[in-house]
């Protein structure tokens, strides 16, 4: 049986919830798992330290997504040398406000730019993998193709993992809800800000957006429905 988190609690889930489970439908979106964000460097421009405990666990349950044919597709922010589109242009709100409660950042002109080697992944990405660039804001939906790409595919159902949970992860569960994408965010392979804003948009999430599972959980759901991702697969 299926087991996801509500108010913060693991609870079976029960029926009616077919259409998020389904593998052949599904595809696993990875959030800014890449060097901006974890690289352990004081020049790292945006430094999200809580998130490299979760690289190796993203990496596992990727290679069991590929196994069960469910596509990864690893989504990276770029912005275009001089910062047009960034701190040369608007700014994004960001980099105003985040330094108020973590203190200043001083390489945050850095973040993103691409090219350089703060937009490489930290995890594994295979050949068989999807790469989603250009990234601005803090939805990976958000100016890029993504939305294009996954309707092309087919997927009717989003796995999200990654950095940070109270942003971008929790920016994107909100439009891909909206969109009309059935969400689910593993609460083991995403991390936040802090712990505590990581609970509290795990909740939020759970509560308005979709489901909120563990891996292996959602691993072992997917195995009961293996006929239907061979058959994607094949």
């Amino acid at each position: 049986m299926m087991h996801v988190y509500i108010d913060g609690a693991r609870q079976p889930l029960g029926a009616g919830f077919d259409d998020y489970l389904n593998p052949g439908r599904t595809a696993v979106v990875s959030i800014d798992l890449h060097r901006g964000h974890l690289e352990d460097d004081p020049d790292c421009p945006c430094p999200a330290p809580r998130a490299r405990a979760i690289v190796g666990g993203v990496n596992r349950f990727h290679a069991a997504a590929r196994a069960a044919g469910v596509p990864v597709i690893h989504v990276r922010s770029t912005l275009r040398k001089g910062g047009v589109d960034d701190i040369a242009g608007i700014p994004s709100a960001w980099r105003r406000v985040f330094p108020l409660h973590v203190g200043p950042i001083p390489n945050s002109d850095g973040h993103a730019i691409e090219g350089s080697h703060w937009t490489e992944f930290v995890t594994e990405v295979d050949d068989r993998d999807l790469v989603v660039s250009g990234k601005k804001r803090l939805s990976a939906f958000y100016p890029t193709d993504l939305d294009f790409l996954l309707r092309n595919m087919g997927v009717e159902a989003l796995i999200l993992n990654g950095c940070l949970a109270d942003c971008c992860v929790l920016n994107t569960a909100f439009d891909g809800s909206n969109m009309g994408y059935r969400v689910t965010v593993l609460r083991d392979l995403v991390a936040g800000t802090t712990g505590d804003l990581e609970a509290a948009s795990l909740k939020i999430v759970a509560m308005h957006l979709g489901l909120v599972a563990d891996a292996e959980d959602l691993l072992g759901a997917w195995q009961e429905r293996q006929p239907a991702a061979k058959k994607r697969a094949g």
